[in-house]
């Protein structure tokens, strides 16, 4: 890992230990990752070798086969997924249609039972920090690709979490608009002091945006 600005004997915020994910068998040898506070982590990997599966396994979404996952040194992997302090960003928005811009954000804070005025007014806060003032009101069928994925990172970070996952979030936009995103995204993660877990099948987008790479390898072929 790149080193960062956090004291030595700090733990890393997220961390795994011979962490082993797949379903009925390992897909991937065991990880040990560890991504500090700000720093961001990327994962390489051909279709179907496990980076999306990695990421629900983090995220609680699937049972890991063995290991454990610690974040800011407390192990969650047994707790539930609304309890790790997890945001989670898809290749697609996934925003819900039927909310307006402000809604979809203040979604996450209502769970939380955060009051409604308290819940919009940081959401408007965010709006903001992600470019996007002045659209509250908005139907996200108004939206662009590009400031509806602004939105579902708005609305990821909204709870504070510690940590922030994000499977391939820009790969369904274009050249232009993906490489100004990736430079944006990134700077605005470090400086929430997310640990973040980025997926993505381009090395030259991992390069940009991660501090360092992982490329997940699956286990060699037995000879038939």
């Amino acid at each position: 890992m790149t080193p960062s600005d956090n004291p030595v004997s700090a733990p890393p915020r997220l961390q795994t230990r011979s962490l082993l994910i797949g379903y009925t068998t390992p897909l991937l040898p065991d990880l040990n990752l560890e991504v500090p506070k700000g720093g961001i982590l990327g994962i390489l990997g051909v279709s179907g070798q496990g980076k999306s599966t990695l990421l629900k396994t983090l995220a609680g979404v699937t049972p890991p086969l063995a290991g454990r996952i610690l974040i800011d040194g407390r192990d969650v992997t047994d707790t539930a997924i609304h309890e790790r302090g997890i945001g989670f960003v898809f290749q697609e928005p996934l925003l819900f249609t039927h909310l307006s811009v402000i809604d979809n954000i203040a979604y996450g804070l209502r769970r939380h039972r955060v009051p409604r005025a308290q819940a919009r007014e940081r959401s408007a806060e965010l709006l903001d920090w992600v470019g996007l003032a002045g659209l509250e009101r908005r139907s996200v069928h108004e939206l662009s690709g590009g400031q509806a994925q602004r939105v579902a990172l708005a609305r990821a970070l909204a709870p504070e979490p510690a940590v922030m996952l994000l499977d391939e979030p820009f790969s369904a936009l274009d050249t232009e608009l993906r490489s100004r995103l990736v430079e944006e995204v990134s700077a605005m993660l470090r400086q929430r002091g997310c640990a973040t877990v980025y997926v993505t099948h381009d090395p030259a987008e991992a390069e940009a945006m991660a501090d360092s790479i992982v490329r997940l390898e699956a286990f060699p072929e037995a000879d038939s």
